[in-house]
């Protein structure tokens, strides 16, 4: 990775404009994959539900905001990686041969699933599905239809049709105005919910955290942001204290309501993170997140969270609610065991041959550094997943 010169002051960078490889971003991927599997094994009751479960929850059901960081990790590293000279077309196709052939192979294993299980499998739920506008709709059968996970990955498509415009209209805001953009992105968050309070309690759900357009702001702070660093207007301040703050600030959530628990508010500390861990690999700081291992482990987070919920709702089925809590530990230590393996086959197998396949010829090497789409949902107790 090449090293960011100094900028005006000895706490801040200027990236040099080739530098593409964050590292650390990258190993922290599994890190909010983790989250969202620890909220999964927790709303499934795969793990006590008494007083001990209650206790977990603390640490586990603020996970689903995992997405969060995912949505605003995707507009930063995407336009941090953006170049001149690029086209829509070939931003799209790449972003396509990505997502899509992991995404087709998860949706045939999670179809073989239901129909196994003897479940009934719609039209509509299906082609939902095949064509990614699941979040569309707000039927929960369809945007949490089969592979659960995937509703993400319709937002995902949504904010790399708006990208190339988007992208223009980033690129043109004053370097002396971005930090001030970057917390106007912040504030759309926060709209969001404060406008959900004035709609039927039966729609806020599906508006603040499904509706494609609703989870936009988040993507274009992470784009913001990457502008920010760039312009080496973020200081190079070490990565733990602020993991730190996020760490209190994640737990701190748990006494929010609903509308805010899940993005508003933890989108402040992650965009803090993602930031903090920019600017430290732009500057060349070594950091946990980016040793071998963690970057490891955050190239397969992709092919983690698609297959993880699956791994989760088999093993529930195969084993039953009832069971003591050292087993429950076990199966959810081993249902993590299960789903890292699957996932490095789906990544071996299917993600990185279908890039090959279908990436634009020229841009297949670059892309490899580039971001995975990751979500997961907030489910109420009232609407646990399928």
């Amino acid at each position: 990775m090449a090293v960011a010169d100094l900028a005006a002051g000895p706490e801040r960078v200027r990236v040099q404009p080739d530098q593409t490889r964050l590292p650390s971003l990258t190993g922290l991927r599994f890190v909010a994959a983790a989250l969202v599997f620890g909220f999964h094994a927790y709303v499934l009751h795969l793990v006590d539900t008494g007083t001990t479960g209650r206790v977990l929850g603390w640490f586990l059901e603020p996970g689903s905001c995992g997405v969060t960081f995912f949505f605003i990790l995707s507009g930063f590293v995407l336009n941090w990686s953006a170049r001149d000279g690029d086209t829509a077309r070939r931003f799209w196709q790449r972003r396509f041969a990505r997502i899509y052939p992991s995404h087709l192979v998860m949706l045939a294993v999670a179809v073989a699933l239901f129909l196994a299980s003897g479940k009934a499998v719609t039209m509509l739920e299906l082609a939902a599905n095949v064509l990614l506008i699941q979040p569309w709709f707000q039927d929960p059968g369809i945007y949490y239809g089969l592979n659960t996970v995937s509703w993400s990955l319709a937002c995902e498509m949504f904010f790399y049709l708006l990208f190339p415009l988007l992208a223009v209209g980033v690129r043109r805001v004053p370097a002396r105005w971005l930090r001030w953009a970057a917390a106007g992105g912040l504030a759309l968050v926060w709209l969001v919910p404060l406008i959900t309070l004035l709609l039927p309690e039966s729609d806020r759900y599906w508006v603040f955290w499904l509706f494609p357009i609703a989870r936009t702001p988040e993507f274009v702070t992470g784009m913001l942001l990457a502008r920010v660093v760039r312009q080496g207007l973020w200081p190079t301040t070490a990565i733990g204290p602020v993991i730190g703050v996020a760490g209190l600030g994640y737990l701190a959530s748990n006494l929010l309501p609903s509308e805010f628990q899940h993005v508003a508010w933890p989108a402040i500390f992650f965009s803090a993170v993602i930031a903090t861990a920019a600017a430290a690999d732009a500057a060349g700081k070594p950091s946990v997140w980016g040793a071998r291992w963690a970057v490891w482990l955050g190239e397969v987070s992709f092919a983690f969270y698609l297959v993880h919920l699956l791994v989760l709702r088999t093993v529930l089925k195969v084993t039953g609610y009832e069971r003591p809590l050292w087993l429950e530990a076990g199966l959810v230590l081993g249902c993590l065991a299960i789903a890292v393996g699957a996932s490095w086959v789906l990544h071996r197998t299917v993600e990185l041959p279908g890039m090959r396949l279908l990436s634009p010829r020229s841009r297949r090497l670059a892309d490899r550094s580039g971001h995975l789409p990751m979500a997961g949902h907030p489910t109420p107790a009232d609407r646990l997943p399928r």
